[in-house]
């Protein structure tokens, strides 16, 4: 795997592109960077892609779907046969994030990549790596081969929807037990205590968060899992949706696509491609602060800024649809908003940092 993730060809970002992205956004009649981080966001796209035009008019939210052996704890509310029913109302475009997806031109796309019950529907993916993953209480989640695999996969899946005409690719995951997963994983790279950072996930009670906080303490001492190798933590304490997302950051910037970060599960995979190479964090684009506590330190650690502070806690990429439309109004103005030539407006000049 080291060879393969050292070996994934990565391009730096095209600063030239960068550079006319920018002296578009300073030549319209608004003030310098008035528009924040939606500004950067476009900037950072057209560093990525090498056009500064920025077309992101065929987008997509990839849902990847898999069952986690620790829900054998009694750490969430419901059981894996829920992966399954979430999975086949994605792909029949009723879920939340499909319904959240429509009105805004995003077409939806499920993957089953470890779910526990097999499902057959014709328009859900199957890149299954196995039926669920260990209990991480008691042992390691998977094999460092499946880690492997469920990486490849989320490479594998960019370059196919690039060559279907996608350009903005928002990740969604799904699986009952993943925030504790996602958890145990955020206290090996944070250093926080299970006390401190396992929230309540889709609601749990005051009984069901004490008995989550119990079960990723015995998950860390179980499986002694080494901070300065992400991947190791990825194999014993994660999820094949957390490995499949953590390809699809590879994979973004492998093939100059950006990636949209959803909420705390995304970040934790977004988290793990960017130890294994930190060039790809020119592909990221942060949507979110999600309710969970290691959210904003995750993000805070690779650098990146969400423009949305909602409380938002839903998953299945439902956070970082909602990115895709506040984008789109920015690149309204970038592409058609009057510039100070067009109007009896003096230039804004532009301060050194």
């Amino acid at each position: 795997m080291a060879e393969y993730v050292s070996g994934l060809a990565i391009l730096p970002p095209d600063e030239r592109a960068a550079q006319r992205a920018l002296a578009r956004w300073n030549s319209r009649a608004k003030p310098i960077g008035a528009l924040g981080l939606f500004e950067d966001m476009v900037v950072k796209i057209a560093a990525l892609t090498g056009d500064e035009y920025v077309d992101i008019s065929k987008r997509c939210a990839v849902v990847l779907c898999a069952d986690n052996g620790v829900v054998a704890q009694g750490v969430s509310q419901s059981g894996q046969e829920v992966t399954a029913t979430v999975a086949t109302s994605v792909s029949r475009g009723v879920s939340s994030i499909s319904r959240m997806c429509a009105p805004v031109g995003i077409d939806c796309l499920a993957v089953d990549m470890g779910m526990a019950h097999c499902v057959e529907e014709p328009l859900l993916l199957d890149r299954s790596i196995a039926r669920g993953t260990g209990d991480i209480a008691v042992g390691p989640a998977m094999t460092r081969e499946q880690a492997v695999r469920a990486i490849r996969t989320g490479v594998e899946l960019v370059a196919d929807l690039k060559a279907q005409g996608y350009r903005l690719i928002a990740t969604g995951e799904m699986g009952i037990g993943n925030t504790t997963t996602a958890t145990a994983m955020a206290c090996i790279f944070t250093g926080g205590a299970p006390s401190e950072l396992v929230g309540r996930g889709a609601g749990l009670s005051d009984a069901g968060l004490a008995r989550k906080r119990a079960v990723v303490a015995q998950a860390l001492e179980v499986n002694k899992s080494q901070v300065d190798d992400p991947l190791d933590v990825l194999e014993k304490l994660g999820g094949f949706d957390i490995a499949g997302m953590c390809g699809m950051f590879l994979g973004g910037a492998a093939h100059r696509v950006p990636i949209i970060i959803d909420g705390f599960i995304s970040t934790v995979a977004a988290y793990v491609a960017w130890r294994l190479r930190p060039d790809c964090l020119q592909a990221m684009l942060a949507s979110h602060v999600s309710s969970e506590p290691a959210a904003a330190q995750l993000l805070d650690l690779m650098g990146l800024q969400a423009p949305i502070h909602a409380g938002m806690h839903l998953g299945e990429g439902t956070g970082a649809a909602c990115l895709i439309p506040l984008l789109d109004m920015a690149l309204s103005l970038y592409r058609d908003g009057i510039g100070f030539d067009d109007c009896d407006l003096e230039p804004y000049e532009v301060r050194p940092a």
